[in-house]
């Protein structure tokens, strides 16, 4: 072989490699992309839980789908068997089919049917319901929250130490999901926390997407609380205030920050008896 030859095919050769590489990776990332639709429409659309009792939540939402798109199947397949069987004949001198009135089975049948149904509901709602606001008081971290207009006031108690870090409405413009705005609050992995919550104005309502839940926080003596399990997933999630409460509402953003053990308990003590 000439030379000439051999310059001739090694530029086409390095052209092909990262053809090949640009095409992995375009493999790869559809592959990801792929992967992460399918987890979230195992999630029928909601965000990922960081908590125990958000688990339920998301079993009990997806037993509604399921339970729902069971339902639209039959009658559907109702629907689709009556226009194919019931429908005028090609021959026919009859304006209507034959009619069919006061048959006692089938108005049996679709009365107790639904009844059933909406009582499985009620039952798996209440049975979860119960248990994601069962409250022990024995939580090893305590966290009272207070919504005022317009930003937030979390006091965290750990091991006889308190943190207090509160808040002003937030720039909206400066917003970002790495960097959030407003007040943060520091939670440790695989632990439980009380929430205790109360407001000196208007009802609030504190919401992170991630709990899959979320409480009303009410002025004067009535207060709300609930406990929370957290899953060993730290990380960085936006929280919200989900009742309007004046005029800069949109504004009223905090973060919750899910840290090791360890780092948790060196944030308490260097910030206890300060406020933030």
């Amino acid at each position: 072989m000439s030379p000439t030859r051999r310059t001739t095919r090694r530029p086409w050769t390095r052209r092909r490699l990262p053809g090949a590489a640009a095409v992995a990776l375009l493999v790869a990332s559809a592959t990801a992309c792929s992967n992460e639709a399918i987890d979230e429409w195992s999630r029928g659309g909601m965000p990922e839980s960081i908590t125990k009792q958000a688990e339920i939540t998301q079993t009990l939402w997806n037993g509604g789908w399921i339970a729902a798109l069971a339902t639209g199947v039959v009658v559907w397949g109702l629907i689709f068997w009556a226009c194919v069987f019931h429908r005028k004949k090609k021959n026919s001198t009859e304006a209507l089919p034959p009619q069919v009135r006061y048959n006692l089975p089938i108005e049996i049948l679709y009365t107790v049917v639904p009844v059933i149904m909406v009582a499985v509901f009620f039952f798996f709602t209440a049975r979860d319901e119960t248990e994601i606001t069962k409250v022990s008081n024995t939580a090893p971290v305590k966290v009272y929250v207070e919504g005022y207009q317009w930003s937030w006031r979390f006091t965290t108690e750990y091991e006889g130490q308190k943190v207090v870090t509160a808040g002003i409405p937030v720039d909206l413009s400066k917003q970002d999901k790495d960097n959030p705005q407003g007040p943060q609050l520091v939670l440790p992995v695989n632990s439980r926390v009380h929430f205790d919550l109360h407001s000196p104005d208007v009802i609030h309502s504190f919401w992170v997407p991630e709990f899959l839940f979320k409480q009303d926080v009410f002025p004067g003596p009535k207060h709300n609380e609930f406990e929370i399990t957290t899953l060993d997933r730290t990380g960085v999630f936006i929280g919200r205030c989900a009742e309007l409460c004046g005029v800069d509402h949109s504004k009223m953003l905090f973060s919750v920050k899910l840290v090791p053990q360890a780092e948790f308990d060196q944030f308490i003590k260097s910030q206890a008896g300060s406020a933030q």
